[in-house]
């Protein structure tokens, strides 16, 4: 493309983003288009010529645009948020426009550097070990991917590298423990890895739906007892239903006692233990070998975004690095005598995009305080709805409100003031979720807390405010599906 067409549409394309961001709130928060709806308008086959810039983005307006959720709408409180802004997108923008690949500090000494410094910068601001280093993965299944590789190389004296687990049988068979409400990513993650799904050993939680260290103390015991290797914990500090917060002291404790790599997975609240009052989400974290949260999720940072921590770099290197000659450099050691990072030897993927950059962006446009700032606001704010939850003599609260998720359903009693079947109350959630997400004005998700039908609002979104989640609770009140059993309380 010529520099001066690019100019002229570059200018276009942001005029046209800064717009739409003063005025996402004008579309309905979730998609209205039927599948196929997209595909059906666009051509089978690819053009034989070039087309212009104009029908390109005439058909994105038009075609494209009508098949968005839009993930940064302020009435967008659906599963967790996956956030930008101003600062972020502008260094999207210049990555991008640099195209480097972050692989090897000689490909860009820029990148991993600066890479180390938000990485750091990160871990001051959560109050890390300092023996904790950090590397931007792009999410946090593949960060937990990597915690789990390491647990196993660590376990097996690094045999199963090499020659697979049955260089390692000697062992026993590996298990890795996780919560009854841990992310799905353990579970993938244990099967890429090699553990199987069946050797991720469930644990109980307690009431408020965090891990039970008494059970975790058992399901260890029993599988040594039957000649089971136990060999990761997986820890949880906001879990996806109802962010429920694992304790990881006694967790920690327990890792320690058994020689167990624990892996903690704060993808979402993780974000929260940058404002002091909640620091104490992360107490214990210093008996981690590994810890993940996304700023993708809640630090205004465009996705992809997953910093990983560790306090085991050499044993992050040594699982994944492999090192052809087409990869050999003559620069190994900086001033001073310090080994440079290549960061293709701390995750899965050999290339790299330049993500600290729009990381970087968004601490210094912000700063420490201007991101506590809004994240103590839509902690206010999810506190609030659930406030009203608590008033309502028609709705009711499933899980307690640990950061910026509400879990909740719409529970009325008949006229003799008796409570619902469950399986009526599963089905009055159930309408009542798809009435509001087909109106448009919100979007929320559900889940199952206790195999009850539960739903979900997340306040995390970048533009949300205190009028989105007023207009949220009017929208849940309104529903048809509920509004004949609800009275003005």
């Amino acid at each position: 493309m010529d520099p001066e067409v690019f100019r002229r549409y570059g200018k276009e394309v942001v005029d046209w983003v800064a717009d739409y961001l003063q005025n996402v709130d004008q579309y309905p928060v979730m998609s209205q288009v039927a599948p196929g709806d997209i595909r059906g308008r666009l051509p089978a086959s690819p053009p034989v010529k070039g087309e212009p810039m104009d029908r390109i983005l005439a058909d994105f307006r038009d075609i494209i645009l009508p098949g968005v959720t839009h993930w940064n709408h302020p009435r967008f409180f659906a599963y967790f948020p996956a956030n930008n802004s101003g600062p972020a997108i502008l260094g999207e923008l210049l990555s991008a426009g640099l195209g480097v690949n972050a692989m090897l500090w000689q490909t860009s000494p820029a990148a991993t550097e600066l890479e180390e410094l938000t990485l750091d910068w990160l871990r001051q601001m959560l109050d890390l070990p300092t023996d904790f280093r950090g590397v931007i993965q792009d999410t946090a299944s593949t960060s937990t991917l990597c915690a789990l590789l390491c647990a196993r190389e660590k376990t097996t004296g690094f045999r199963a590298n090499e020659s697979g687990f049955a260089a390692a049988d000697e062992l026993g068979t590996l298990r890795v423990y996780a919560s009854q409400e841990s992310h799905s990513s353990v579970v993938k993650g244990a099967k890429i890895a090699g553990f199987g799904a069946e050797n991720v050993v469930s644990v109980a939680v307690d009431g408020n739906f965090a891990m039970s260290p008494a059970d975790l103390e058992q399901c260890i015991a029993a599988d040594l007892l039957r000649g089971l290797r136990p060999c990761a914990i997986v820890a949880t500090v906001g879990t996806t239903s109802s962010t429920a917060i694992d304790p990881l002291v006694p967790v920690g404790r327990i890792a320690r006692k058994h020689g167990l790599w624990l892996h903690v997975d704060a993808a979402l609240a993780g974000s929260a233990a940058i404002l002091p009052e909640r620091r104490f989400l992360l107490d214990g974290v210093e008996h981690a070998d590994s810890f993940v949260f996304n700023p993708h999720k809640w630090l205004f940072t465009n996705f992809d975004c997953s910093a990983y921590f560790t306090s085991e770099a050499d044993t992050l290197v040594r699982t994944l690095s492999i090192l052809p000659e087409y990869l050999r450099t003559d620069v190994q050691v900086g001033p001073g005598g310090k080994a440079v990072t290549d960061y293709r030897d701390w995750g899965i993927q050999l290339g790299r995009r330049f993500r600290a950059l729009k990381l970087w962006f968004v601490l210094r446009f912000y700063g420490a305080e201007g991101l506590r700032e809004k994240l103590r606001e839509h902690i206010g704010l999810a506190e609030e709805f659930a406030a009203w939850i608590k008033r309502s003599k028609h709705f009711e609260l499933l899980a307690p409100v640990q950061v910026n998720t509400v879990c909740f359903r719409c529970a009325p009693r008949d006229a003799h003031g008796r409570r619902l079947p469950e399986a009526e109350l599963d089905g009055l959630n159930r309408a009542l979720l798809a009435e509001v997400n087909a109106a448009g004005r919100i979007y929320l998700t559900h889940t199952k807390l206790r195999d009850r039908y539960t739903l979900r609002l997340v306040v995390g979104q970048s533009q949300t405010q205190r009028e989105h989640v007023v207009e949220a609770w009017m929208c849940l009140r309104e529903s048809a599906a509920c509004r004949h059993l609800l009275s003005e309380g």
